[in-house]
Parts: structure tokens; sequence; C-alpha cells
């Protein structure tokens, strides 16, 4: 087995990185966990590749309330209102973040580069909540009060957006 980095297969296949942890999770490559960190068969990875090349139709992504639903959205209905939240916003980031016991913050890794815990805390303090608006068709973001030298508030919800988009795009 060739082992590669979710970084190098995100290049590879021109995807997100939240798209190669998505298909490690789900199976549709060939991968396992060593030390909190995706390792992917690389011959996997270009079966799926070459699957995707086959098989894909350009088609429009669309913002609904489905395809926020099934990326893993909560739906939210009150007062008028029909939100979808997006509460593992961090993992369409590319954020990825290991934990004590206590809550605090074990590890941290940011577009595939290994962060500090502080900076993790920081850019995950940076959004306080990001949802989608039925009424609208589009995606919103609450700031948080921190933010963080690896990414601002912006460009991290930039990335969010991204990963959603790619997210839909594979369903």
């Amino acid at each position: 087995m060739t082992a590669i980095t979710t970084t190098a297969a995100a290049d590879q296949a021109s995807v997100t990185i939240a798209t190669i942890r998505t298909w490690c999770r789900r199976g549709v490559v060939a991968a396992v966990k060593q030390a909190g960190r995706w390792v992917i068969d690389s011959h996997s990875l270009i079966r799926r590749i070459d699957l995707g090349k086959i098989f894909r139709k350009r088609r429009p992504v669309i913002y609904s309330v489905d395809t926020m639903t099934a990326i893993g959205g909560n739906r939210w209905q009150k007062n008028g209102k029909d939100r979808v939240y997006i509460n593992n916003w961090a993992e369409f980031a590319g954020l990825e973040t290991s934990h004590y016991k206590t809550g605090n913050i074990a590890s941290a890794i940011y577009e595939g580069e290994l962060i500090s815990n502080r900076q993790a805390g920081l850019l995950l303090g940076s959004i306080d909540k990001i949802w989608f608006d039925a009424a609208d068709g589009q995606l919103h973001c609450r700031y948080g009060y921190t933010e963080s030298r690896i990414a601002s508030r912006e460009e991290l919800f930039n990335a969010v957006a991204a990963g959603i988009r790619t997210a839909i795009a594979a369903l």
C-alpha cells in the first residue's frame, strides 16, 4: 500500500481536504487513521478519481434545506424563520481538532498543516454560527469575538463556504 496524506490526496484529486476526509469516513477510499490523521491508499484514490471522471455530471450546486441537511445541517423552524444550522462548520473549513477529556484542544490541523492549540481556539472562536436561510437561499455567518493570525474571519468563512459547496457537489 502506497500511503499519502490528506493534503496530497486533495491536491491529486483537485478537491478540498474536507472532501478527502469525508471520503475516508464513508469508505469511498481505502484509508486508516494513524495518530489522529488519515493515511490514504494512493491506488484507491486513483480509482476514485477515475470513477468520478466517468460518472461525473456537471450539475449546479443548489443550496436548499434538503442539501444542507444531507451534509449534516440541523433544521430549525420558529417564528416564521426556516434555517439550517451548520454546527460542524470547522470540518468544512479544513480544521481538525482532537480534545482531551477536559474539552481542551489536544492537537489541531488547519488545511493540512499542524497549528498551535491557541490558534485553533482562536479560529474556532472567530465564527459563532453559520446557517442557511431558506427565505433568501444564502449562507449567513455570525462572527465571534476572536481572530487568528492563521486566517481572518472572512477567509475562514470563505473556506467553510467552499467546503459546503464541495460537499453538496459530492452528493
